[in-house]
């Protein structure tokens, strides 16, 4: 069966740079570039979500010129997205998943104004997961909870999570086998594909053949 639910861990912008004689943060460039054409690539396979790991909580401590670049390059590209008339032609709802306060304030306020524009959009749903961290997810869900009084169950713990939704499939690039905090409880079950090619090298065949190895894995969950 075809996942629905696909995450991405975007690995590898800056050893791409390296690799290619180039300076670090166009690394980045092209990695956004290559997010531009993921979203082209999903919406034509019918995924119906796309969770991509853009910016980790961990990331936020690379040093000040990188995180500059690194902000200024969201802005300009979500600012892009948010006049992109494919958005609307195609249905993509595009949402925020993280600690969203620790982004300068202008990206903040960039980001409702895409959530607010998109809402309505019903064909795929892109979560881009910003300033994200797994275990601080958990600390707020947990806080969530006890604030609320609530009992600690499955349940409960769920519906006060960022991301209320499990991707079947998450594809890691860059040649990496770790799972870098991410997702760490909606990812219980999910398959993990890790590929040797770093994020701007990837392709719409990748993700295609992604999509077909998922579908030959048998999924018993335990039993």
């Amino acid at each position: 069966m075809k996942p629905k639910h696909i995450a991405v861990v975007l690995d590898g912008n800056r050893r791409y740079a390296k690799k290619h004689l180039l300076g670090t943060l166009q690394g980045h460039d092209m990695g956004a570039e290559t997010v531009e054409n993921l979203i082209e690539w999903a919406s034509d396979l019918n995924v119906e979500i796309l969770t991509l790991y853009a910016l980790s909580i961990e990331n936020l401590s690379r040093s000040k010129p990188e995180l500059e670049h690194l902000f200024n390059l969201f802005e300009k590209w979500f600012t892009k997205l948010k006049n992109d008339r494919r958005i609307k032609e195609k249905g993509i709802q595009i949402k925020f998943v993280g600690n969203i306060r620790l982004l300068p304030q202008k990206l903040q306020n960039l980001c409702k104004e895409i959530e607010e524009d998109t809402k309505d959009n019903e064909n795929l749903r892109m979560n881009f997961c910003m300033a994200y961290g797994g275990k601080q997810e958990l600390i707020e869900a947990f806080k969530k909870v006890k604030e609320n009084n609530e009992e600690i169950t499955e349940d409960n713990i769920f519906k006060n999570l960022w991301l209320q939704e499990e991707p079947e499939l998450i594809i890691r690039t860059g040649d990496r086998t770790r799972t870098s905090n991410f997702l760490p409880w909606q990812s219980t079950y999910s398959e993990w594909i890790f590929l040797k090619k770093l994020w701007p090298e990837f392709t719409k065949q990748d993700l295609i053949e992604s999509i077909e190895k998922f579908e030959t894995t048998e999924r018993n969950f335990g039993k």
